[in-house]
């Protein structure tokens, strides 16, 4: 029998995570770890999701800025340089920089499907065949997540979040099904693309994980897009002539009849985009698990599960961060070093790139209150703060923030409007480090900017707040 490769790390998907959490266990260390992936190393954020989505949707955020302040004229889309631009940041689905980043780091790439084979063995599949992989020390699994496809739609080959992302035959009429970020902001590349989009959402908002308001200032701005947004739409049936797997991006075959509880509608795709589930068909019956008990961290001691796989927040820099925590803990560890610091509750910060944007990080209101957090919420229009103003003329949004009234420190933050991403990392530091209001209050913002709206926000407290408590 032929004596297994061995590893001291053995990570199973080489995406943002897996990358990550390799990099920080053999860092500084004498540690040798190997990354195995099936498809691209660099994983579904860098071709298929994040990376290609914000290339794809900056150019027309600043379009439309251009189009809201006066003296400019908005720029006009070229459609080619706009994908074209989508390929640049893609690699052109190349991923030769990634492979030498992984090299360059000591870290060993494996091509090919692993799946667990028993106690810290990794069975690994390629076209050559199949070979055993053992770690000393940890297997980590960072498959990351799949789409979650309803049987409704059997047959009718939907696009998923990799077609929309990499268009490249623009069909005319598009129905995106599902009201969450991925239907939200392809809604809009695909609309400054030409297609005439109806997005159907069964719920009775859009994003519904972020506060009311936010939800209903995106839906305002998709109307006015000329997108049309139906809520309380159920899909009964899904129909399509002559289907056909022409390739990602390209209109996979005739029109598309989707039946629904508000009738009929035809289109020549349809993107089912409604939920994403940890991909964990990885052979966890072999050390005795199944998906259940690894999601609830039911797993031996050398098993980590990181990213999207480990049913966290399936957002590429939680993920990161974790892999940075645990990576470090591997290390620590295998070789008898000292536990890193770490916290156990750490805010989750997300930015929607949807136009305006929807930043927010920690607990909403009605999570707040369900939580059993006596809270106080202040809000503020966009237009608030002169520095938020000016970044357009005929701005629209808000910010809010919720606060716990017996720390009398932020528990969650949204802001929405342009470039509202950018004011998310300081709600963020506060959440974390539990900076109480009366202290923020002196934390001075620069003018014209819209860090102002922080000022105008705790402007708004009860005065009791803004003293230490006795």
């Amino acid at each position: 029998m032929t004596e297994p490769e061995v590893f001291d790390v053995v990570v199973i998907g080489a995406g943002p995570a897996g990358e990550n959490i390799a990099q920080y266990a053999t860092q500084n260390t004498k540690l040798t770890a190997a990354l195995i992936e099936r498809e691209l190393v660099g994983g579904e954020c860098s071709y298929y999701a994040c990376m290609p989505s914000k290339a794809l949707l900056r150019p027309l955020e600043i379009a439309a800025t251009a189009a809201h302040i006066g003296g400019l004229t908005a720029p006009t889309l070229d459609r080619r340089a706009l994908l074209a631009r989508r390929d640049e940041w893609v690699s052109s689905y190349d991923d030769s920089g990634q492979v030498e980043w992984a090299d360059g780091a000591g870290l060993a790439v494996l091509r090919g499907t692993g799946r667990l084979a028993g106690e810290r063995l990794v069975e690994l599949t390629t076209s050559e065949g199949t070979r055993t992989i053992e770690a000393r020390h940890a297997v980590v699994v960072a498959t990351g997540s799949e789409p979650t496809v309803p049987d409704v739609y059997e047959g009718c080959l939907p696009w998923g979040s990799r077609d929309a992302t990499g268009v490249d035959e623009v069909p005319d009429r598009l129905v995106i099904v599902g009201g969450g970020v991925v239907s939200c902001e392809a809604a809009v590349w695909m609309r400054a693309l030409g297609s005439s989009v109806t997005l159907l959402v069964r719920g009775d908002r859009l994003l519904n994980r972020v506060e009311p308001f936010a939800s209903e200032i995106v839906r305002k701005a998709l109307l006015e897009m000329g997108i049309d947004v139906r809520l309380g739409v159920e899909v009964t049936a899904c129909q399509r002539d002559d289907p056909q797997d022409t390739g990602l991006g390209r209109v996979h075959g005739g029109p598309v009849v989707v039946s629904t509880s508000q009738g009929d509608i035809t289109a020549d795709e349809i993107l089912v985009a409604v939920g994403r589930r940890p991909r964990l068909d990885i052979g966890l019956e072999s050390v005795g698990l199944d998906a259940t008990k690894a999601l609830a961290g039911d797993v031996p001691s050398w098993l980590v599960l990181v990213g999207d796989s480990s049913g966290e927040a399936p957002l590429t820099h939680w993920g990161k961060y974790r892999a940075r925590v645990l990576g470090e803990q591997i290390a620590a560890r295998a070789t008898g070093g000292t536990e890193p610091f770490a916290l156990d509750d750490v805010p989750v910060p997300q930015v929607i790139f949807t136009d305006p944007q929807v930043a927010s990080v920690g607990l909403t209101e009605a999570e707040a209150r369900a939580a059993k957090i006596d809270v106080e919420v202040t809000h503020v229009p966009w237009s608030a703060a002169s520095g938020a103003a000016l970044l357009r003329d005929d701005v629209e949004g808000g910010a809010q923030l919720v606060i716990d009234r017996a720390s009398r420190c932020v528990v969650g933050a949204t802001f929405v409007g342009p470039e509202a991403g950018e004011l998310l990392h300081s709600a963020t530091i506060a959440i974390t480090g539990r900076v109480p209001v009366h202290v923020l209050r002196h934390a001075v913002p620069s003018y014209p900017t819209a860090s102002e709206l922080w000022l105008r926000l705790i402007e708004q407290l009860p005065a009791e707040f803004l003293q230490p408590k006795s």
